[in-house]
């Protein structure tokens, strides 16, 4: 009998000890996944707002559609004024060897690294086919100037899909950090912000 409670004891020892670690390391795997997926959707923030402000640079306004920046970036371009010729160098001016050229640079050549997927820049990253919401509009400041915005946001549920929804919520840094919006933002279609992200 003693054998039999001491293989029950055994037995429990392993049980609590498995329960204790697994308590330790469930929140610290939680906070590891949960910075790569908030890296990487970042990232993809960064790029959609990169794509934004070139879009609005060749057409005066920002898109609500991702199918609008991403048809820009895959195949627009980029008016450049090339200067052939030093304007320093008096006698090719006065030659008029100096003169200017406005040549076109491919937008994803420009914009982003070989290779890089353009087609997944709707997509929020790690959860399949979710789509980063995205809104463009024009915003009336404080002192009456109308300024052009546009705003790509992911809320935490779609970000954090399937992480452990408890600890979600007892992340208070992550709560605090993101008080006005629950989950990732650039941009805004209610303030000016300069097209800055919420986490920055």
């Amino acid at each position: 009998m003693k054998t039999v409670y001491q293989i029950l004891l055994f037995v429990a020892i392993i049980a609590l000890t498995y329960f204790v670690v697994e308590s330790i390391m469930k929140p610290i795997r939680f906070n590891k996944e949960m910075d790569k997926r908030y890296e990487k959707t970042i990232q993809r923030l960064i790029d959609i707002r990169t794509a934004q402000i070139a879009y609005r640079t060749e057409n005066s306004k920002f898109t609500g559609s991702f199918d609008t920046l991403i048809n820009f970036v895959k195949y627009d371009s980029f008016r450049v004024v090339k200067q052939i010729g030093s304007m320093d160098d008096s006698v090719a001016v006065a030659l008029g060897k100096v003169f200017r050229d406005t040549i076109r640079i491919s937008v994803l050549d420009s914009l982003f690294k070989k290779g890089y997927p353009v087609d997944s820049l709707r997509y929020v990253p790690y959860v399949g086919e979710h789509e980063f919401e995205l809104g463009a509009g024009i915003l009336e400041t404080g002192s009456g100037v109308k300024v052009q915005v546009f705003e790509a946001k992911a809320h935490n549920d779609i970000v954090l899909q399937g992480l452990d929804k408890q600890l979600i919520f007892n992340q208070n840094d992550l709560r605090k950090k993101l008080e006005k919006y629950p989950g990732l933002q650039v941009g805004s279609l209610t303030e000016a912000t300069n097209n800055a992200g919420n986490w920055e």
